[in-house]
């Protein structure tokens, strides 16, 4: 592994400056030339590729590592917005695509939320953590009032040597570097069935507005939706918790405040 460090730092300079740099028709070739490998296992929505489209679509992914965003953008051939809670600064300064912080506030985070999407394609990742395991954290259900219709995107990796997955919050940044380290990563994309976040669950009195008895049900049928599409299985533990048991610490990077 220490012999082939030098090279897969190499491998990752080049991949990471073909992704920053170059439009995806370019940079996903060059990158299966070194090595990384992408299948997509279902086209996005066919509305999706329609520039005429008002607003834009939600896209609800698990979390796998931070290139997650990126890797959907890629899928789709266009630009999408990735809101971030708590990713370094110089991860969001690095990021070929466009970065929104969240203050962990639910009204503020929705109104921000809501306005990104009105301007454009926005990714979501409500598991607000990575997990590199088989299973998937509970979803924030902050998304479910944003739309009318989200679709949900499974992500899956396969790594050789280096998971990018750090429980240090200091070590983050260095993340998508140890999974483009990889001699030959490889993401599986699946581009799923839209799901109507207006259906009310059974038993559910239908009114004029969604409450948040109503999101979390949406956030789970969701979670139970990807769950299902990559076979992992489903939890109740938070971001919170995986750090607190993992690392003895809530795994939020701090950044000190403008003034």
């Amino acid at each position: 592994m220490y012999t082939y460090i030098p090279f897969g730092i190499f491998l990752a300079i080049v991949r990471s400056m073909a992704y920053s740099l170059l439009p995806y028709r370019v940079s996903v070739p060059i990158g299966a030339l070194t090595g990384m490998r992408s299948r997509i296992i279902a086209g996005p929505p066919a509305d999706a590729m329609d520039e005429n489209k008002a607003g834009g679509r939600l896209y609800v992914c698990n979390h796998r590592t931070l290139l997650d965003p990126i890797t959907v953008a890629a899928g789709l051939r266009k630009p999408v917005t990735a809101v971030t809670y708590s990713v370094s600064p110089v991860s969001e300064l690095m990021a070929p695509i466009r970065t929104a912080r969240l203050t962990r506030d639910r009204d503020e985070d929705r109104r921000r939320m809501a306005g990104l999407l009105a301007r454009g394609n926005l990714v979501v990742c409500p598991e607000g953590t990575t997990c590199r395991e088989p299973y998937l954290l509970r979803f924030s259900p902050l998304f479910a009032e944003l739309a009318a219709e989200v679709t949900p995107v499974a992500l899956e990796t396969r790594v050789d040597m280096f998971y990018g997955t750090s429980t240090k919050p200091a070590s983050k940044v260095l993340d998508p570097l140890y999974f483009m380290m990889n001699p030959r990563p490889e993401y599986r994309v699946e581009f799923l069935e839209p799901v109507d976040t207006t259906t009310m669950a059974d038993g559910e009195e239908d009114g004029h507005g969604r409450d948040k008895s109503h999101s979390i049900h949406v956030a789970n049928r969701v979670q139970r939706v990807l769950g299902e599409a990559l076979a992992f299985e489903l939890t109740e533990q938070t971001r919170r918790d995986k750090y607190m048991m993992l690392a003895g610490n809530e795994g939020i990077v701090k950044v000190k405040a403008n003034k």
